[in-house]
């Protein structure tokens, strides 16, 4: 991992396409020619890289009291306060800007994930009381604005709040597409991870109620009841595999896209085109990315349940 750490303090999660693997022994070549590689621009938080790397040395530093794991950690911290947009978004990489990268990017929680650290530095959580301690103000400020932007990001649909996308415009805070099967559209899988961070929050404010609320409603009304996804063999598919959605009593399934205007899923391939039905893309697509999955199941029917007991009925209510 230190080896890995880039010089601006954030971490790679592959290079030249090979991810990176700490299980794997690196000869002395192979040290010195990731070393070589220090000052370059793909330090990222896609794939949870950064945040992992910060708190495994967080750790290894409380178990090992080796200063070298706390002040690496530290400057990864510090990177995370750095690549914050000034709307509280934060990118999926830095300081590489280039195509989506410098969007708003909550896909696969790596915002999420970034705010999660920050909060737990903020509110010195566990083994994050040990590091510098004036990293608590910024991480505060960094999470306060994380909010903020959450908030300000939840789209509007005919005037009624619903979820999030993937993505958004770091301007304008819309949605926005990423790779050519990443549209705009409304997210029924990254929704939830916000949504959890957002139920988090000590003492919420209306605002941040209402969000959770209305972000809740959303789901409820998107699932698609009586239904599962399974990922199956096929040795007549050009993967081996395939993925499909099926008929199953009591289930529930979401879509990973939905419509911005409708709420309608849709499914796209490699050609960017919105197409009704999974079995409608390709094969590679359909068994190679997440299009439908039962990523709110646990958030309607605990946590939401929890929190709804904690602030809404509950003596902490406002």
């Amino acid at each position: 991992m230190l080896i890995y750490q880039r010089t601006i303090g954030g971490w790679p999660k592959a290079i030249s396409e090979v991810k990176v693997d700490y299980k794997k022994a690196l000869t002395e070549a192979e040290k010195a020619a990731v070393a070589a590689g220090a000052a370059r621009n793909d330090a990222t938080i896609d794939n949870n890289a950064t945040t992992r790397e910060i708190r495994y040395l967080v750790e290894a530093f409380k178990r090992t009291n080796n200063a070298v794991y706390r002040k690496a950690a530290e400057r990864g911290i510090r990177f995370l306060l750095q690549m914050q947009h000034k709307s509280g978004g934060f990118p999926q990489y830095y300081p590489d800007s280039s195509s989506y990268r410098g969007q708003i990017t909550y896909n696969d929680d790596a915002m999420v994930r970034a705010l999660w650290v920050l909060k737990d530095v903020a509110d010195q959580k566990g083994d994050f009381a040990l590091v510098d301690p004036t990293l608590v103000g910024p991480a505060k400020q960094a999470v306060q604005r994380g909010i903020s932007c959450i908030l300000r990001t939840q789209y509007v649909q005919n005037g009624k709040l619903t979820a999030w996308c993937a993505q958004h415009d770091r301007r304008t805070l819309l949605p926005t597409k990423a790779r050519a099967f990443e549209l705009p559209s409304l997210s029924g899988m990254e929704t939830v991870g916000i949504l959890e961070f957002l139920m988090a929050v000590d003492q919420p404010t209306s605002e941040i109620k209402l969000a959770i609320k209305a972000g809740v409603a959303w789901l409820n009304e998107v699932k698609m009841p009586g239904l599962t996804v399974k990922l199956i063999e096929d040795p007549k598919q050009p993967s081996g595999r395939d993925r499909v959605i099926v008929p199953e009593a009591g289930a529930n399934v979401w879509a990973r896209f939905y419509d911005l205007e409708t709420n309608k899923p849709f499914y796209v391939g490699r050609a960017g085109e919105k197409k009704p039905n999974l079995a409608d893309i390709e094969n590679e697509r359909r068994a190679g990315y997440a299009y439908a999955g039962t990523w709110p199941e646990k958030l309607l029917t605990k946590a939401y349940p929890k929190w709804q007991h904690k602030w809404e009925n509950g003596k902490s209510g406002l």
